[in-house]
């Protein structure tokens, strides 16, 4: 049985201006609290979190979970996410997998989409 999605509400809170209108820059964590404490507040818990498969909106998935780790660009701004060093520290099999990382590998937060 599927069940209907809830009614979220308005679409477009007002924005309050408190964030910089960051463009083209890639989301830092510092940012994205800034937003979720100040410019998503008023949204509904039931808002849906999407993420888009490119910078196009070519095809969106729901959110569906996130991991810890490090990001290395390979192509302007795509790239590769490695497995963090106190993981790797910790496991002999990803440390085969992943004997290298690149050197300008940078912490991470990595969201992953539904589908």
């Amino acid at each position: 049985m599927e069940s209907a999605m809830p009614n979220s509400g308005p679409a477009e809170p007002t924005p309050s201006g408190d964030v910089e209108d960051q463009g083209d820059q890639p989301l830092t964590l510092d940012v994205l609290r800034q937003l979720v404490g100040n410019e998503w507040a008023g949204l509904p818990g039931e808002t849906l979190v999407v993420l888009s498969r490119d910078t196009e909106g070519n095809l969106y998935s729901p959110f569906s979970t996130y991991a810890h780790g490090r990001y290395s660009p390979v192509y302007d701004l795509t790239g590769e996410v490695y497995p963090l060093e106190s993981e790797l520290a910790a496991d002999a099999e990803l440390r085969e997998l992943f004997p290298k990382i690149p050197a300008n590998a940078r912490a991470a937060l990595v969201l992953y989409p539904l589908g």
